[in-house]
């Protein structure tokens, strides 16, 4: 079992207190934004079972979504649409996603643990490696992120039923490939991503 206090423990005995824990969902998608998600956690947090957001059911997910709400100090999100996705690509978005989570804390960080991604900040940062699994904060960030971004999925599915977004969450399964290739796309496709790119012209209101 990791100890997903390390990193934090490493900078609270520094005498850095304000952490930010950033992660994103909804790189692969074939739809809608990248989010991304900066938490900052009180120093006495614990919530037995958090981990990276993809291993957790949809109800645990949302039962920590609650507790992180009311507990963290601060939360930030930053999104970029699928147009901007298509303009600039989804690393670049991801990164920039990121960014604006950070500033959105609205608090001056000492410190951020970023999952994975290098950021170019005025602020030390560390980039670990599948954080969402090793740092409290970036699990707690990903599980903000990820119930943000579903929250969405559900919206778009209530306008858009045939592609089955509640279930695959904008993922290219069958269903949502089949749905593509039988209704053509949606304006919050991601023009870029294959398949998208050869419905170009079957863009529906």
């Amino acid at each position: 079992m990791e100890d997903l206090y390390k990193y934090e423990k490493e900078l609270y005995k520094k005498g850095i207190t304000l952490i930010g824990g950033v992660d994103e969902v909804g790189r692969g998608p074939l739809i809608g934004s990248v989010v991304a998600a900066c938490v900052v956690l009180p120093q006495n947090f614990v919530l037995e079972g958090l981990t990276d957001s993809k291993k957790l059911s949809e109800k645990k997910r949302n039962i920590f979504y609650e507790v992180i709400k009311k507990e963290a100090i601060a939360i930030g999100i930053g999104m970029v649409d699928e147009k901007e996705i298509d303009k600039i690509n989804i690393y670049e978005a991801t990164k920039k996603a990121m960014i604006m989570a950070i500033k959105n804390t609205n608090i001056k960080l000492e410190h951020v643990l970023i999952d994975a991604m290098p950021l170019d900040l005025d602020i030390p940062t560390t980039s670990i490696i599948k954080g969402d699994a090793k740092s409290i904060s970036i699990a707690a960030a990903s599980v903000i992120a990820k119930v943000t971004r579903d929250k969405m999925m559900y919206e778009l599915d209530k306008i858009y039923p045939e592609y089955d977004l509640a279930n695959n969450k904008g993922y290219g399964t069958k269903k949502h490939l089949e749905a593509i290739a039988k209704y053509g796309i949606t304006k919050y496709h991601r023009l870029s991503y294959a398949p998208v790119t050869k419905y170009k012209e079957k863009i529906r209101a």
